[in-house]
């Protein structure tokens, strides 16, 4: 299980959201490229970009996301808006290692059945879910489609990886979904990476027993930001923890 730094761009600057509230914005640099190689200096062995413009108002951030992509020598996963196949053809060509569709797996699952065609290990379903509903438009529509029932659908589309996000605890540094994301882990039988108000190494060490069941990524964001804790020491965590369920 590796620690996913986050790096989510609103109007070209590094920002987080709670909850993915727009109004509750905090900007923490202005040269994403900079923030990537940070990361990576760090430790990091992937990094997560999502593109708030993109997924919120349809308006992507093609410059920004590539500046990303080519910083850094660490695989990169792209999000965020990605409703048609020419966006994620886009990021892939630029050397997008993943990409990860939202809104499309509701709204157009073409989309999605096309890109896993093209790209069989290469793309992942963010299930964005608030009380077990899964959430899109950037988080501002909550539909009626149950997210155990999606990650079905997607799994028989041949999806290999599920990133389950708990909105109601994204940005709020209050701890993970434990329970939500194990039981989506074993109902999915996909590789799983996990999102969602990770606070403290406590937190990653809660959700390291879950690797059993598939849960092999976690992406953590506003405790990066904030220095609750570094990338080596999370490497550390999630080892002991590891090493203390054996």
């Amino acid at each position: 299980m590796i620690v996913v730094p986050a790096i989510d761009l609103r109007g070209g600057q590094v920002v987080r959201l709670r909850q993915g509230q727009l109004q509750q914005e905090t900007v923490y640099g202005s040269n994403p490229a900079d923030a990537a190689r940070r990361w990576e200096d760090a430790g990091a062995e992937r990094l997560h970009v999502v593109d708030l413009d993109a997924a919120i108002s349809g308006k992507p951030q093609f410059d920004a996301v590539e500046s990303i992509i080519a910083a850094v020598k660490i695989p990169v996963e792209v999000g965020g808006g990605l409703r048609i196949l020419e966006y994620a053809m886009r990021y892939r060509a630029r050397g997008a290692d993943r990409v990860i569709f939202g809104t499309a797996a509701v709204a157009d699952p073409s989309v999605v059945q096309e890109a896993v065609r093209l790209w069989p290990e290469a793309v992942a379903v963010a299930l964005d879910a608030k009380n077990g509903q899964v959430a899109v438009a950037g988080w501002r529509e909550v539909t009626s489609v149950d997210a155990l029932d999606l990650a079905s659908q997607v799994r028989a589309w041949g999806v290999p990886r599920i990133q389950y996000t708990d909105v109601v605890r994204d940005g709020m540094l209050v701890g993970p979904n434990v329970a939500a994301i194990e039981q989506l882990a074993k109902a999915s039988g996909l590789r799983i990476t996990a999102a969602g108000g990770i606070s403290t190494l406590d937190d990653l060490r809660r959700v390291s027993p879950l690797s059993a069941c598939g849960v092999d990524e976690i992406i953590v964001g506003m405790a990066l930001y904030e220095g609750r804790f570094g990338i080596a020491e999370a490497r550390v965590a999630l080892g002991e923890a590891r090493a203390a369920d054996r």
